[in-house]
């Protein structure tokens, strides 16, 4: 056998056995979670309360006569979507490899106590709560612990985009959301012109004229939601621009020319929103806009 054969069958012989030592060593074994598939354990369906603590501030999601809802730092509708893709993630967070049970170590993968905390509460029984820590170097993987345990995970998935949100990102967009189905008879009202749109068996109308579907338009309308919130007080909203009138649902429109953006509320309800010019013009149609829209 060579001798640069022999040197390096010696030095991989070393790189072996330092690896091996490296992995015994206190709080940094490195093992399967196979006797552990997943981070925590609750019922979803049961669950009724969700706080994420992080550098986003402090959350509090609660089920309020079944509807999701925010509770802290303001009382508002949640995203049902979100919260419910939250609860069902924390269930079932699926634990890849432990990669250290050295406390020391814990902020090197960002689950120590300063990190994001998530507690899942059934009633006022806390039923789960751990940290969710930074991604790993493939972006395909989080560190995780959970609270009160040394063992920081591999999970697989992005989980701080789903757990780590502002209150805002949280809070339900919707300005006015209905079936397309339902939308048949739709009233503008611009300053001193006022104009129709209707559906009369199959046929659109704008007042008395007949036109093809305005699909784009229903579409726009049937899922109307925010870009921001406005929380901020305002004295004196801008100069209203238009008004639309669904059955008993009305939607003011108001240009503010120093953000370019319209301030839209929904009669009564004291909530503003901020929409942008192009998606305010996806529904602030003109008569002469709808009759362009010939029958074929």
């Amino acid at each position: 056998m060579k001798r640069s054969t022999i040197v390096s069958l010696v030095v991989l012989g070393g790189l072996v056995l330092l690896a091996y030592f490296v992995l015994q060593r206190p709080g940094e074994q490195s093992r399967t979670g196979d006797d552990q598939d997943y981070l925590v354990d609750y019922d979803s369906a049961a669950i009724s309360r969700m706080e994420v603590t992080s550098g986003n501030g402090h959350v509090v999601i609660e089920k309020i006569d079944g509807i999701w809802t925010i509770t802290n730092p303001i009382k508002y509708p949640a995203a049902d979507f979100l919260v419910v893709r939250a609860v069902g993630t924390g269930r079932t967070i699926p634990l890849k490899s432990v990669v250290s049970t050295n406390p020391s170590k814990q902020g090197l993968f960002q689950v120590d106590s300063t990190a994001m905390l998530v507690r899942f509460y059934e009633g006022a029984t806390e039923k789960a709560v751990f940290r969710v820590g930074k991604a790993t170097t493939s972006f395909s993987e989080t560190y995780v612990r959970a609270e009160g345990s040394d063992e920081v995970f591999i999970a697989e998935g992005i989980l701080g985009s789903i757990f780590d949100r502002k209150s805002a990102d949280w809070r339900d967009k919707g300005i006015y959301t209905t079936p397309r189905e339902n939308l048949t008879a739709v009233r503008f009202s611009y300053g001193d012109t006022a104009f129709s749109v209707t559906k009369h068996d199959t046929v659109w109308m704008v007042d008395d004229e007949p036109i093809g579907e305005p699909t784009s338009f229903i579409a726009s309308l049937s899922d109307f939601d925010t870009q921001n919130f406005i929380d901020t007080v305002i004295t004196k909203l801008p100069a209203l621009t238009a008004v639309i009138q669904v059955d008993d649902v009305v939607i003011r429109f108001h240009y503010d020319l120093p953000t370019k953006t319209y301030v839209v509320q929904r009669a009564g309800t004291d909530q503003l929103f901020s929409v942008t010019v192009w998606k305010a013009k996806q529904l602030l149609l003109r008569k002469e806009d709808f009759l362009k829209m010939k029958r074929t």
